[in-house]
């Protein structure tokens, strides 16, 4: 019963899972580029760029949910089409599928939380990456390698691991029934699951785990849905 909770808390952070997408849409996987997807789903890039609202098309990240068929009834945009010319692939690909009348649960708008939660910084460093709700789930701290990474609040260690892609040496603590915080890429993870931590404790250390970097990935759940971390944090 133990691991099947934990399952049903990774499903929990499917922005980089492996969870199946609705027709219509694409999974970034290891090593995607934009026009490669692009390709695949005999789009171009562009109409994949506009649908996804992507403000810079050379940053996909793994795990990501891309449109890649045309919302509504619009007609599609192919490769052949494209004022850049790019060749069309000769594969078939998802364009075909309808798409569907709404967006998949890990790319619907973030809930408007009904209780609130007071967090602490998890890492002292700087950051390079804020939530957007869609490409970023959370926020990125870059920090040296071994900087200790602490509950931003209490509660009960409920995943540590690294069997999630994309998220390396990873925690989830759950606070309470609304809240769980997730930090990721770690380089040791100090803290088992079951256990129960207090705010500020020490439970990881800064690491570069299933990353390109040395940083902390840091995510902050309201009902399964990923929220704005920053918005329980104090102003720094």
């Amino acid at each position: 019963m133990k691991r099947l909770a934990c399952v049903s808390l990774l499903a929990v952070l499917a922005a980089c899972g492996s969870a199946p997408v609705g027709p219509g849409f694409y999974r970034v996987e290891r090593g995607d580029t934009l026009s490669k997807i692009a390709r695949s789903s005999r789009q171009s890039v562009q109409s994949i760029v506009r649908w996804n609202n992507l403000a810079n098309p050379d940053s996909i990240e793994v795990g990501q949910v891309l449109r890649v068929a045309p919302p509504g009834n619009s007609a599609p945009i192919t490769s052949a089409t494209a004022s850049s010319g790019a060749r069309s692939s000769s594969r078939g690909g998802v364009a075909a599928a309808p798409a569907p009348r709404s967006a998949p649960d890990d790319v619907s708008p973030s809930p408007t939380p009904a209780t609130s939660i007071s967090l602490i910084w998890p890492a002292n460093g700087t950051v390079i990456r804020r939530f957007d709700g869609s490409s970023s789930k959370g926020i990125d701290i870059s920090a040296a390698a071994g900087t200790p990474v602490v509950a931003a609040a209490a509660g009960t260690v409920v995943y540590a691991g690294n069997g999630l892609r994309g998220y390396g040496n990873l925690l989830i603590i759950k606070h309470n029934a609304d809240y769980l915080t997730a930090y990721a890429h770690n380089r040791v993870l100090l803290v088992k699951e079951g256990q129960s931590v207090t705010q500020g404790e020490k439970i990881a250390e800064v690491g570069d785990t299933d990353t390109d970097r040395v940083m902390l990935h840091f995510e902050l759940r309201y009902q399964g849905r990923s929220i704005d971390p920053s918005r329980a944090l104090p102003a720094r």
